[in-house]
């Protein structure tokens, strides 16, 4: 048992709305490892971090992924920062893999100035957004089967740019 397509990406790249929508198309579930943390928790990400730092909270994340890739048949969407995980790269291997990319100029605007994003949160959001995708970007592309550059797509034109793309 495995998910149909796994999404990940960075903050603003439409993950849970493209991954919804393509879980809607295909007539499965969706199923969100960052929302799994939160249900296993009780706790907000952003309170995790704040508590209890990002090396607790990534740890969280990896579990939340290996649960998911083990249960879940339908579309997955990986937090952001899963990707940073060698031993998640490493699980994602055999599986079709959606990068949804988006520039820096784009990604600020969808994710504004969100609390709700803890590693966003500071004095210069679009420094940090861009600093955070120079550096998952070649983790991103290592483990992706498809990418689709989101920044001028409707999500509906992204879930059709995947059902149209044979995994690489």
């Amino acid at each position: 048992m495995s998910p149909r397509y796994v999404v990940l990406g960075p903050p603003g790249a439409g993950k849970t709305t493209v991954g919804q929508l393509l879980a809607e198309r295909l007539g499965v579930s969706f199923r969100d490892t960052d929302e799994d943390v939160v249900a296993t928790t009780g706790r907000s990400i952003s309170d995790i971090f704040t508590s209890d730092g990002e090396p607790a909270f990534r740890a969280l994340e990896e579990a939340a992924v290996e649960t998911g890739l083990g249960e879940h048949e339908g579309v997955l969407a990986l937090g952001g920062g899963a990707i940073l995980s060698a031993t998640t790269r490493a699980r994602l291997a055999g599986h079709a893999v959606v990068f949804l990319n988006v520039g820096t100029t784009e990604g600020v605007r969808r994710t504004g100035l969100s609390t709700a994003r803890p590693l966003l949160a500071g004095v210069n959001p679009r420094s940090t957004f861009k600093t955070l995708l120079d550096a998952r970007l070649p983790l991103y592309r290592e483990v992706a089967t498809i990418e689709v550059l989101t920044d001028t797509l409707t999500p509906d034109e992204v879930v059709d740019t995947i059902l149209a793309t044979t995994p690489r």
